[in-house]
């Protein structure tokens, strides 16, 4: 199988920073040729700065972070330092990162990439809300067919929502760019809650984190620890759920998870129901498939190849 190329589009938050340190653990399967931040677990001025915090983390300051849009296309952003604390990566203490901010817009970088790649070449790996993503199919249209895949981490159907009574946090903050992306016919691999409500960090998984011993071992392991209480008092789960890594640990063994290929749609216009992912599971309106919807994983595996792969950093 040839090696994914993609940009990570992302608001770190702990499981994004994991999942990043994942991609860049893992060469032979994963390029990152950039990390695009956009406003969702905290505000850009914070997404961007952990993004560069992470890629020091790893050992890798030539990966290029940009900013990307501060505010959702059409309503006002929400926040969830709740969950994350308020720099969005709480738990470990990192140091100010050296690397600097690229000049260029996100938007336009992921515009200018997609047009000088061969088409169908690049995957756009969504981990927070998809403002980014929708603005540049929106700004520059020609670019939508020449993206390879959308692997995201976003939306629930049979787990309903985690940020209203029906939605999860990502689409909810955003749903008009969700809409806009899961209408776009580009192909699109959806992790919603129902798989990563599947991936979680008990304190045997946490503990294998910190025995791996190397800084990177340790900070994940930080990560975790905090992040976790929100979970498992909201859940009363063993563990808390390790969302976003499922999106690159899904590049690397697709074998982990399984799905169904159905139509998702984005609710725009109800309050009720804002930003709800009405994923037609049972395949009972018609509508024609837009994305393959992961039900399932095999969480033994994914935390094997999570721990084995962080021990490289």
């Amino acid at each position: 199988m040839s090696k994914h190329r993609i940009i990570i589009d992302t608001d770190p938050g702990q499981d994004d920073a994991v999942a990043i340190l994942l991609a860049l653990a893992s060469p032979e399967e994963i390029e990152v040729l950039g990390i695009t931040a956009v406003a969702g677990n905290v505000p850009l001025a914070l997404t961007q700065l952990n993004a560069r915090k992470v890629c020091e983390l790893a050992g890798r300051p030539d990966v290029p972070v940009f900013a990307g849009c501060d505010r959702p296309l059409g309503r006002d952003l929400v926040t969830a330092e709740h969950v994350h604390g308020k720099t969005g990566l709480d738990g470990p203490v990192l140091p100010d990162p050296q690397m600097r901010l690229q000049e260029q817009h996100a938007v336009d970088f992921i515009i200018d990439t997609l047009r000088a790649a061969p088409a169908g070449s690049v995957t756009l790996c969504p981990l927070g809300p998809l403002t980014n993503i929708a603005m540049a199919f929106e700004k520059a249209p020609d670019v939508v067919t020449r993206v390879r895949e959308i692997v995201l981490m976003g939306g629930a159907y049979f787990e309903v929502g985690n940020i209203t009574p029906t939605a999860e946090f990502n689409i909810y903050v955003d749903p008009q760019a969700a809409r806009i992306v899961f209408r776009s016919g580009v192909q699109i691999t959806v992790m919603p809650l129902d798989v990563t409500h599947k991936a979680l960090v008990t304190r045997a998984r946490n503990d294998a984190f910190r025995a791996i011993g190397n800084r990177v071992g340790r900070a994940v392991a930080e990560m975790t620890d905090f992040f976790e209480r929100f979970d498992k008092e909201k859940y009363g789960s063993l563990g808390a759920p390790l969302h976003d890594p499922c999106v690159t640990a899904y590049l690397i063994r697709p074998e982990l998870f399984s799905g169904r290929h159905i139509n998702v749609e984005i609710e725009t216009g109800s309050e009720l129901t804002m930003g709800m992912t009405v994923a037609d599971w049972w395949r009972v309106t018609g509508r024609p498939a837009n994305a393959l919807f992961i039900g399932d994983i095999d969480a033994d595996g994914f935390f094997a190849l999570l721990t084995e792969r962080l021990a490289r950093l």
